[in-house]
């Protein structure tokens, strides 16, 4: 066995270490799905307190073979954080029941910060056909792991596709209103700020929060045309249709809300000078604010680099894009023609970074 004998529990430990990551990754997507297949989240919020599992089947109506299924799928969610089992006094026996964890209340459907859309994106059948490409794209010169399993890229695999178009903006959509949260902290970034593009905006979630919180400022969502062409803005905010690869309207700030890491370095220099561009002549206003993810191994906790590490993974296949760290942002800022930056933490997983001309 090579230089190292292992010992008989080093033998066990590494079975299981490797058996829970082969079972995890069958179970953990699809019982979170399953939780909002079955609206589970959204009963268990409506219900007020924690719910016995007798109570739960009865409103689902789930034949008597299948309890002891739902309960273990629940006894699994639970243990990974998305319920939790709390003691409750019933007439006079003590009983197991469920209430919803931080995560779970997230995927509570129609609150403003449900997340359940994305759980619809990333979840998904055809899924696993998409990875099993792993191997041939790794000797495919250039090429997304979208180009190899499904022949196109994914940006025109959305345009062809309008019912996964619609579930990619939901999704997109929904993770903006977390930033929202987060932005309404952030006031100091917009202050004194007059006009903000919001570059590859979407469908405005994030533009009109801004527009809320500042109702002086001007803002405009730019985004390729076949995204904005059917939304009307209002007083303070338009909908611009364009490339981001040739020019940027021009503001006072420009904002690149998780819009670089889908792309190569040499993509996002350019798209990076184009912001330059936009904001010249803005004196000391002028600034481009990023949101984006800031690896940073030595200081997050193991799980949240597993995130971020695990995002990386996913750019890269998919979109030859990447996760950075400061020094790779940092490099990037400079090729571009910027003097300066500064990141502040935003969300759990986001940073804020403001690039100074």
């Amino acid at each position: 066995m090579g230089h190292h004998e292992c010992n008989a529990n080093e033998i066990f430990e590494g079975q299981v270490h490797l058996y829970k990551h082969l079972h995890d990754h069958a179970v953990d997507g699809m019982s979170i799905k399953w939780m909002i297949e079955l609206g589970i989240p959204d009963i268990m919020h409506n219900h007020d307190q924690p719910i016995t599992l007798i109570e739960l089947v009865s409103i689902l109506q789930i034949p008597q073979t299948k309890v002891r299924g739902v309960k273990s799928l629940l006894r699994y969610l639970a243990h990974n954080g998305f319920l939790q089992i709390v003691r409750v006094h019933h007439n006079t026996e003590e009983k197991e029941a469920y209430a919803l964890s931080a995560a779970s209340q997230l995927l509570v459907k129609g609150t403003d910060l449900s997340l359940a859309p994305m759980v619809e994106l990333l979840i998904k059948p055809n899924a696993a056909h998409v990875w099993s490409h792993l191997k041939k794209w790794t000797y495919e010169d250039g090429v997304t792991l979208f180009d190899v399993s499904l022949g196109s890229n994914m940006w025109e695999f959305l345009s062809k596709k309008p019912k996964f178009n619609e579930s990619f903006n939901e999704a997109m959509a929904c993770d903006s209103q977390m930033m929202n949260v987060a932005l309404r902290g952030c006031n100091w970034v917009f202050e004194g700020m007059e006009s903000i593009v919001d570059v590859g905006g979407g469908t405005g979630t994030t533009a009109k929060a801004v527009c809320d919180a500042f109702t002086n400022v001007k803002c405009t969502v730019f985004d390729q045309p076949h995204v904005v062409e059917k939304l009307s803005g209002t007083n303070n905010l338009t909908y611009v249709g364009g490339d981001m690869f040739k020019s940027i309207p021009k503001a006072d700030v420009v904002l690149l809300k998780l819009i670089l890491h889908d792309w190569n370095d040499k993509d996002c220099k350019k798209i990076l000078e184009n912001c330059k561009e936009a904001i010249s002549g803005k004196g000391k206003r002028g600034k481009v604010i990023l949101i984006e993810t800031v690896i940073n191994e030595d200081q997050d906790e193991h799980e949240l680099t597993g995130l971020k590490l695990a995002m990386d993974v996913r750019m890269t296949c998919f979109l030859n894009g990447k996760e950075r760290s400061e020094e790779e942002w940092k490099k990037m800022f400079v090729e571009a023609g910027f003097q300066n930056y500064k990141i502040s933490p935003l969300t759990g997983y986001l940073s804020l970074i403001q690039i100074y001309p």
